[in-house]
This record gives C-alpha cells, sequence and structure tokens, in this order.
C-alpha cells in the first residue's frame, strides 16, 4: 500500500472539525459549587469560560473568559480537574465539542461578593450544594458538575464523554 502525502492544507480538510472551550470550577469555601446563569437559555448554569480564541491555549482561554464573564481575575497555577468530548453526532452541532475543566479553587466571600457578571452572557451567579443544584439543573448538565466536583475532592483528573453530552 503507498501513501500519498498531502501538503498540510489539504490533509487538515479531511479531519474531523471540533471546536474547544475552558472553563474554571470554582467553589465557596463551603465546598459549594459557583455557577453562572446563561441568557440564552435560563435553564444552563455553567462554570466561568468558553470557547477558544485562534492562537490560545485551554488555560488561557479559561482565565480570560472567567475575567470578563465575572471579573475574577485568577492567579492560580493550572489544574485540570477533566477533559469533555462530546460528538457531533451526538448533538445539534455541526463540529465535536471538547472542554477543559480547571480547578478555581475556593472563592471567599468577599471574591463572590465583588462578582460583576457580562450581561449579555449570563442573568445571575449561585453558589448551592450539590443537592440543591441537582433539583435545578439538566440531569445531563448535573452529572457533568457532579463528576467535576468528585475530581476535585479526590485530586484527580476525569474523562467525560458520553452519547448525552454529560
Amino acid at each position: 500500500m503507498t501513501h500519498t502525502w498531502l501538503p498540510p492544507a489539504e490533509y487538515i480538510a479531511t479531519l474531523p472539525r471540533a471546536t474547544a472551550y475552558a472553563c474554571l470550577y470554582f467553589t465557596d469555601t463551603h465546598g459549594r459549587p459557583f455557577q453562572l446563569r446563561a441568557v440564552q437559555a435560563a435553564e444552563l448554569w455553567q462554570w466561568p469560560g468558553g470557547n477558544m480564541d485562534p492562537g490560545e491555549t485551554p488555560w488561557e482561554t479559561a482565565l480570560r473568559e472567567c475575567r470578563e464573564e465575572t471579573g475574577l481575575v485568577f492567579t492560580g497555577e493550572p489544574r485540570l480537574l477533566g477533559a469533555h468530548f462530546t460528538s457531533a453526532r451526538d448533538v445539534d452541532w455541526p463540529a465535536n465539542h471538547i472542554g477543559f475543566i480547571f480547578d478555581g479553587g475556593e472563592l471567599t466571600d468577599e471574591q463572590i461578593a465583588g462578582v460583576v457578571l457580562d450581561p449579555s452572557e449570563h442573568s445571575e451567579y449561585r453558589v448551592r450544594t450539590l443537592d440543591a443544584w441537582e433539583r435545578e439543573m439538566t440531569p445531563r448538565n448535573f452529572r457533568r458538575l457532579a463528576a467535576i466536583d468528585r475530581a476535585r475532592r479526590a485530586g484527580g483528573t476525569i474523562y467525560l464523554e458520553a452519547a448525552d453530552g454529560s
């Protein structure tokens, strides 16, 4: 079997498409997850983060998005809690979607009170127990939240992949 080598641009055109996001997972000092309510879908709660810009690393994306969405400037070291993969075949999105969830640590009451939301993206923020979040969130999104919380408590890293996007 002979291989025909393609120029890089032609070869890349044959590969699956993917978008990527990165975010920071915070809790308060009592271990309760901090999340933002998305403007575009009131039932959607998210961590501070978003899609990568061209030339950015996942870590740079997480820091930039956190600052833009909350006003918080995170200065800690990167610690990956989880990677998340959603296949284009499983959701209404024209590409695979890959996420990087980093540990943002604990926010003090003062830091939480100082959060300034970007009103074009998020309408509110909340800190709740996992039990309270389970009642508030869709099952798929809660499974992702609970898995990331477990990884952080265990000091580990997880990989999430599921047909339903969790």
